[in-house]
């Protein structure tokens, strides 16, 4: 019997994963603390949906700059410094005296976001053999998923009781452990890639099939915003939940991640494409069916879950879709890819806010997400129907030659 990608995978990729975990746990818990934050610094639901809007943009903008910027650094060494950011925009959260401040903060927070799992993203690979790529990358976003399974509701916890700033204080503490942790494990010897000219990364990132594939993620991926960034006052005001239960549905949305981001790291790993579109309809489906389960409390939980594995089931065929087309500019293309999930975040909490704030309300943004959604899969669909015509091409002109 062959060993479990578990135990066979390297120790190194255990300390990506506690990295992300850290990243992942300062990224989503503000979800679980909207409400506390937005009484707090006497700010809107919707307004305060802006720091994840922030923070995802914050990502978008920094990904790439950082990447470019450390390109010629050793990668551990990066991913060290990566930390060392999140841990100080962290302490900076939790001292915000004001809304604004706090935004300033989670952006700063925000710069480490995708660098950190772009460049892990290609450590990780280097890692293993190629035929385990996109297994090594669902292992280090188990660390992602994790962070929502244990991080997100312990955060949520901590707010409830102890006021939102003792979470930032938590995530803080976290950011150092990873630190320790990287330094410890992550092999130096893995980081020193060839030189590479911007030019020539540019020009990498320019071909088609590269921006179709962050274009992918970007829709694929708004509509898990759309609804995970309100999802405390849909429990509450749509379901009908105490403000005590969103915490343990949060685990139960966890617990959906860590077994849709394996399972998609063993379907990409067998037939990229077909995983790409399999998990994107599954994700539409899971979103378009949840709008009717919204009024039913165990049906609620129940589509919490499914959504959990529908969403992270996508992560590591998109991200490994970009890698495969980006050749010798991966760093920068697994970067981008990371900020095109969190310009999708953004999409998502800034829609989701207009539904909330000026549409048809909470209730509504299930099927808004699912038609979000849609859109990342005609893209697929367009990039599928593209990488065909491109490989029938040669075929019709060797034919004609023999001819």
């Amino acid at each position: 019997m062959p060993a479990s990608p578990a135990r066979s995978m390297p120790v190194a990729l255990y300390a990506l994963a506690a990295g992300a975990f850290g990243i992942g746990t300062t990224e989503f818990v503000i979800m679980g603390l909207l409400m506390q934050v937005a009484a707090d610094l006497k700010v809107s639901i919707a307004t305060a949906g802006l720091l994840i809007s922030g923070y995802a943009l914050g990502v978008f903008v920094g990904a790439p700059i950082l990447t470019v910027a450390t390109s010629r650094m050793p990668r551990k060494t990066v991913l060290i410094a990566l930390m060392a950011i999140f841990t100080i925009g962290n302490l900076c959260c939790a001292l915000a005296p004001n809304y604004a401040v706090l935004l300033l903060a989670r952006v700063i927070t925000a710069l480490a976001h995708g660098t950190f799992f772009g460049v892990g993203a290609v450590v990780a690979t280097s890692l293993v053999a190629p035929d385990r790529r996109a297994s090594a990358i669902s292992i280090m976003f188990t660390g992602l998923t994790i962070a929502t399974l244990l991080g997100v509701p312990a955060g949520a916890w901590l707010g409830l009781h102890f006021g939102w700033r003792s979470t930032f204080w938590a995530v803080a503490a976290i950011g150092i452990v990873a630190m320790i942790v990287n330094t410890a494990l992550v092999p130096a010897d893995h980081g020193h890639g060839k030189p590479i000219a911007v030019r020539d990364e540019l020009r990498a990132i320019a071909q088609p099939s590269v921006l179709l594939g962050l274009l992918m993620t970007v829709f694929g991926f708004a509509g898990v915003f759309t609804v995970f960034t309100y999802i405390q006052p849909i429990l509450t005001e749509v379901t009908g939940f105490a403000e005590s239960s969103v915490s343990p549905i949060l685990l139960v949305f966890g617990v959906g991640l860590i077994a849709g981001n394996l399972l998609g790291g063993k379907l990409a790993d067998r037939q990229l494409m077909p995983a790409l579109l399999l998990t994107l309809v599954v994700l539409i489906v899971v979103l378009g069916v949840m709008t009717f389960a919204l009024h039913s409390k165990v049906l609620t939980v129940l589509f919490v879950g499914l959504l959990g594995i529908a969403a992270f089931a996508t992560v590591p065929p998109l991200q490994l879709w970009v890698l495969h087309k980006a050749n010798d500019a991966q760093s920068l293309a697994s970067s981008l890819n990371i900020g095109a999930f969190n310009l999708g975040n953004a999409l998502g909490a800034w829609l989701g806010g207009v539904v909330v704030a000026h549409g048809p309300g909470l209730a509504a943004l299930t099927w808004v997400a699912a038609l979000v959604t849609l859109a990342g899969l005609l893209v697929a669909l367009w990039g599928r129907q593209r990488e065909n015509n491109v490989m029938r091409l040669p075929a019709a002109i060797c034919t004609s030659g023999e001819s």
